[in-house]
């Protein structure tokens, strides 16, 4: 275990090069930071952190750097969420209030987390699988031609042109909509099928049944149609800025970044709402290894139904990073349960 003190020294080591680019000395720290010690103790205590793997002489310099050891224990231990300010909370707030659609909340998102954290931001849309009914309206077209709209607590809407079997009235439609609605609404999609199998016996024509069994299988197969994630991601061109924290050449995070899978699996499982920070080779794709991802579940009524996060170098603040995913998810629950 490292004393309070050198955990200090650590704390002060990892500021200094966020802050910086540039590694960082005892001399440097005794000036900067109040550690009430000498320069000759500062080094002692940056041989320790050193032989015990947390901060490393890159081969150019004097000064010492975080490793990915180093930025763990300043994540778990030391760095605190740092808060918003009251301006960049209200922008946040205005920015994503302007949205209209789903499709514009996550765009709004992805944009917004970009330019706070000048990382690349990733969000994924909330997932169906996730997500519950809050209404399904269903149209008249023509005598045997109908619309289904499928409208989920998140704000999807999903729709559908169905051609009957036969001719279907509109008192026989305002039936059929009103004990759907009344079976589904507030319902996972995962318990749809079971709710409505019985749904076309309760119907008295056989013309009518069979209509009724059409449009249960087109609402079953929209629900299972948009079984597959979906992501958008913005910012990338921040990475430019950082090209001296990759290691030989930015390509391998392009390259990551371009793979949908990866970012999938790198903002986790959507019911892990907590924050994450994953550091360095502690992210499973080689391209990835210098880089750092932070997400966090989002979602309406205390549920995650998707995450969000963002991905930039190792050399990351932390704490200001961990304070804008958070605030930017809680915005995105707030509109998604107010939508």
């Amino acid at each position: 275990m490292l004393s309070e003190r050198r955990l200090e020294v650590l704390r002060a080591i990892v500021q200094d090069y966020v802050g910086t680019e540039e590694p960082v000395g005892s001399k440097a720290l005794t000036e900067r930071h109040k550690l009430g010690v000498s320069p000759a103790t500062v080094r002692n205590d940056m041989a320790v952190l050193e032989d015990e793997g947390y901060i490393a002489q890159p081969h150019t310099s004097a000064g010492r750097i975080p490793t990915d050891k180093g930025y763990r224990l300043f994540v778990d231990r030391l760095a605190g969420v740092k808060p918003l300010s009251t301006p960049e909370r209200r922008a946040i707030h205005n920015f994503l209030d302007g949205a209209v659609d789903l499709d514009d909340v996550v765009g709004r998102t992805v944009r917004l987390l970009a330019q706070l954290t000048r990382q690349v931001a990733v969000v994924q849309y909330p997932s169906l699988t996730r997500s519950t009914v809050r209404h399904v309206e269903l149209l008249a077209l023509a005598p045997a031609r109908l619309m289904l709209v499928l409208i989920t607590d998140t704000g999807r809407v999903e729709q559908r042109v169905i051609d009957c079997p036969a001719p279907f009235g509109e008192t026989s439609l305002a039936d059929l909509r009103a004990r759907l609605n009344s079976r589904v609404v507030g319902r996972r999609f995962a318990d749809v099928p079971q709710l409505v199998q019985d749904l076309p016996e309760s119907f008295e024509e056989a013309e009518d049944r069979a209509t009724v069994s059409t449009v249960l299988a087109t609402l079953l197969e929209t629900l299972v149609e948009e079984h597959e994630e979906r992501l958008m991601i913005g910012g990338t061109a921040n990475l430019t800025r950082f090209g001296h924290d990759f290691p030989l050449t930015i390509r391998p995070v392009l390259e990551a970044l371009e793979e949908q899978v990866v970012l999938l699996k790198l903002l986790g499982e959507a019911k892990e709402s907590g924050m994450t920070v994953r550091i360095g080779h502690e992210n499973a794709h080689e391209g990835l290894s210098s880089t750092s991802v932070v997400s966090v579940g989002y979602g309406s009524g205390g549920e995650a139904v998707a995450k969000l996060g963002v991905v930039g170098p190792t050399r990351m603040d932390y704490p200001g990073t961990m304070g804008a995913v958070r605030a930017v998810a809680r915005y995105v629950g707030q509109i998604l349960a107010e939508s």
